[in-house]
Parts: structure tokens; sequence; C-alpha cells
């Protein structure tokens, strides 16, 4: 039986500071970084999706949490067939981007050579994490558009190896690769190179929507929880992710959680639900639930610390 880790997808969403989670004493990115480790024993870098990380930043991330909190991390808009802006990529490297782009780049648009550094600086700036010894996965949530294929399997195999010595973890938004028919191949897939399946809990009857299938297909197993927002649809990512779990939602996982925790060495669990402090609410009270749960070991406090989740 492996250890559970429960945790949110961010620690500096602007509504979650505006929320009143913070102690207002807790002001500076170390103080909230230091308060969020002291309740969680895992986080999801979010930002990493959205710009380039930087490897003093990542060098603080490691300095500022205890020695067995956690991070994963959202792989850059640009290595998951998403959308990037230009101002996106480091400074030196915009000067690739082809003219006449103005709102979006896409891989196919820019030089391997640059494509090459993209992915190799990206690495590189994740690495004091890994090296402390507090690294997860890295995150590729593949686009709507990216469905079950040999192409797509071997862009899968490409990002694990460039990854490397990160792991890699898989989440799909193409139900293709998780349909009745395509499910145990890709199931299979995944466990063939121990590829971590992402399990996810969000609204269905869209065309991105993904079955909540719960599955391990390595040592490490993550789930994440989208909310079941009405608006899923929306351009307002409050409103996609603004969905507060009952009591009654968490408790129909807990014991999900817990058999993929008998079948991993660790199992992560993240609430992506960021509005305000939802997902911190939530990830609390699944992190009871599962504690009231026979044989389901959750990540105990942080040193010094009587209860990471209250």
């Amino acid at each position: 039986m492996g250890e559970v880790l429960v945790g949110t997808a961010s620690w500096t969403d602007k509504t979650l500071l505006e929320s009143g989670w913070y102690p207002p004493e807790v002001r500076t990115p170390e103080e909230r970084l230091r308060h969020y480790a002291s309740r969680f024993p895992l986080v999801e870098i979010d930002s990493t999706y959205y710009a380039m990380p930087a490897e003093e930043t990542a060098r603080l991330w490691a300095l500022r949490t205890p020695p067995r909190f956690t991070f994963d991390a959202k792989a850059f808009s640009l290595l998951t067939g998403h959308p990037t802006r230009p101002g996106a990529l480091p400074k030196d490297l915009r000067a690739a981007v082809p003219a006449g782009t103005k709102k979006n780049l896409y891989v196919k648009d820019l030089d391997p050579a640059v494509v090459e550094q993209v992915w190799e600086r990206f690495v590189s700036a994740l690495l004091p994490v890994w090296e402390a010894g507090k690294f997860g996965a890295v995150l590729f949530q593949f686009p709507r558009w990216f469905p079950i294929g040999k192409r797509n399997k071997f862009y899968i195999l490409e990002c694990k190896r460039r990854a490397e010595p990160l792991r890699i973890s898989v989440e799909f938004r193409n139900r293709t690769w998780m349909s009745e028919e395509n499910r145990e191949e890709t199931l299979d897939f995944l466990r063939s190179y121990a590829i971590p399946y992402v399990c996810v809990d969000m609204p269905q009857g869209h065309p991105c929507s993904i079955p909540p299938v719960v599955a391990a297909t390595a040592d490490l197993e993550i789930v994440r929880f989208h909310g079941r927002s009405d608006s899923w649809t929306s351009r307002d990512i409050y409103e996609r992710f603004g969905y507060r779990y009952s009591r009654e939602e968490l408790e129909e996982w807990a014991p999900k959680v817990c058999e993929l925790a008998g079948q991993t060495s660790s199992t992560h669990v993240l609430m992506n639900n960021c509005y305000r402090d939802f997902a911190q609410t939530n990830a609390a009270q699944l992190a009871d639930l599962l504690k009231e749960m026979p044989a389901c070991p959750v990540r105990p406090p942080p040193p010094g610390d009587t209860d990471p989740y209250g």
C-alpha cells in the first residue's frame, strides 16, 4: 500500500489570495509557500504551463518547503501541442518566431533547434527541485485535438525521453483514448512504458470529457479533480473551475483513491477547482475522509506541524 499525498493545483491564484485562506500576516511569496506546505504535502505548479520556469525560482521552491514536500508541474504549453504566446518563450528565442505570428504558435512553427532549446531549458529549470528529492512528475495534459494513434503514441514516448531525468504523467482531453473500444489499448501502452495515467473527475457530456476511469499504469498514480461545473465550456477559467465538491461527491472517490494506493508506491491527489479556497477546502475534506479509511496511508504532517490539513 503506497502513500497518498493530497494537495491542490496552485497556491498563488489571485482569487485564493483574496479569499482569506492565507492569514493576514502571510504576505510574501515565501511566506505563502511555507504556509501552504505546512498544511499539504503536495502541490502542482501551474505557472509552468503558461511560461518557462526559471531555475532560481525552482531552487527557492525547494529551499522553502519541508524535506518530504512534493511538487508536480504542468508541462509548458508548447510541448503539449497547445497554442502558445510568442511572449511566453525566453527572450533570446523570440527572434526565431516566424514573421507575421501575432497571437499563437505551435511546435510546427519553430525550427527544431529552437524546440530542442525549449525542452532543454524547461527540464534544466526544474532540476533543482528534482535534485532536492521533491519532484513528482511533469504533467503532460494533451489537448482535445490529440487523438489516439501511432504518431501520438510516439510523441508521448518522445516526451518521456526528452523530460529525463524528470518523469512524466499523461492526461488526455480527447475521448478516443479512453473510449470503451480503446481504453485497454491506452492503459496497456502506458503500462508498457511505466507512464502514469492521470485519472480525472470532470464534467461529462462534452467533446473533451474523459470518463472517471480508475487505473494504475505505473508505481506513481495521479488523480486530478477539475470540478463538475455546468460552465465547463466557458472561456472564463473561474466559471469552468469554480466548483466546490460536496462531501458526498468526495466520499464517492475516497475508496477509489485507496484502491489506487494499493497498486502503487505513491498516489498524488490534486484539486484543480482553483477558485477562491474551493480547492484547499476540498483537499482538506478529502484528506480527512482518506484518513478514516482502513489501511489508507495518507502522508503524515511535515516535521514540526501537528496537522497538515488543519
